[in-house]
């Protein structure tokens, strides 16, 4: 069975949040692994109204370091503790994140129970069997961080033919992952007749920046693109260094990702969501915005 992976939209708003809109936070799980991608104020009540366990993090990837990216930290840090958090918790960020834990440790007075690794990091930067994890600077004022998460490609072994010829599952079919042949009831059975590839499954996050040539190559090919659309018009994306619907559209579109998912979403975007939402579709149809508590798998 492919395992899928699920992100869930813990929170989709701005600097300010709403009624409707916690500050932002995504969760990501895919076999085992539970990633926490920001950490805005309101973030842990937020896990509990989606039926998540904090105590099954493990890891968290910071953006970068303004308060409604973080705030939430110094609180789900504090009920992991005391919920009997017995992991090791990886903490990854851009340069300085080492420095600001530290203080906000300090400030808040936390003391962890629990083993806590933190890496400031960039490119590929953990890897195993079935996914990695890669980072790409962003222009935002401040050191920022693009994520992508790979689900790698696999060898699959094709059910129906088996079936066709009746062979049935077991341990005799673990050299067919590896390329080999295979002997069953004195038949000999290739590799590439009975497997096929699938392909690797790519989401990429991009939140606070303004527009730059990182993007694209960043995001390219994504089967989901996540990114932030925060202004109404091109003076207050420069200004504020942020980005528009339609600009995240624009690039959705040269990086030939699959699906666009607005999100960091604020009140001025807000109160004319469909026109927003409307001008991205018309570069780049397959554009949703994100809610709170929303969720997808692939």
């Amino acid at each position: 069975m492919t395992e899928k992976i699920k992100i869930t939209f813990l929170g989709t708003s701005d600097a300010i949040p709403t009624a409707e809109r916690n500050h932002t936070s995504i969760w990501l799980n895919f076999a085992g692994e539970n990633i926490l991608i920001d950490c805005g104020e309101g973030t842990q009540r937020q896990i509990r109204k989606a039926g998540l366990n904090p105590c099954k993090l493990t890891r968290i990837l910071i953006t970068h370091w303004h308060a409604d990216h973080i705030l939430g930290l110094p609180g789900l840090l504090k009920t992991m503790a005391m919920s009997g958090y017995n992991k090791t918790l990886h903490i990854y960020g851009p340069k300085g994140t080492k420095f600001l834990m530290a203080a906000l440790s300090k400030l808040f007075a936390i003391h962890d129970g629990f083993k806590i690794e933190i890496k400031e990091i960039s490119g590929k930067f953990f890897e195993t069997k079935d996914f990695y994890l890669s980072a790409e600077k962003m222009a935002h004022g401040v050191s920022c961080n693009a994520y992508s998460f790979v689900k790698k490609g696999q060898i699959r072994i094709d059910k129906s033919k088996l079936k066709k010829l009746k062979i049935k599952e077991g341990v005799h079919l673990k050299d067919l992952k590896k390329g080999k042949s295979i002997k069953y009831n004195g038949k000999t059975y290739k590799a590439k007749n009975l497997t096929y590839k699938e392909g690797e499954k790519k989401i990429t996050f991009v939140f606070d920046t303004k527009i730059n040539d990182k993007i694209v190559p960043f995001a390219k090919n994504s089967d989901i693109f996540v990114c932030e659309a925060s202004s109404v018009n091109e003076d207050t994306a420069k200004k504020h260094q942020h980005m528009m619907a339609e600009q995240a559209a624009e690039i959705a579109k040269r990086a030939k990702v699959k699906k666009l998912i607005l999100s960091h979403i604020s009140q001025r975007v807000e109160r004319d969501i469909n026109g927003n939402l409307s001008r991205a579709k018309k570069k780049f149809s397959n554009t949703f915005v994100a809610k709170d508590l929303y969720s997808v798998e692939i």
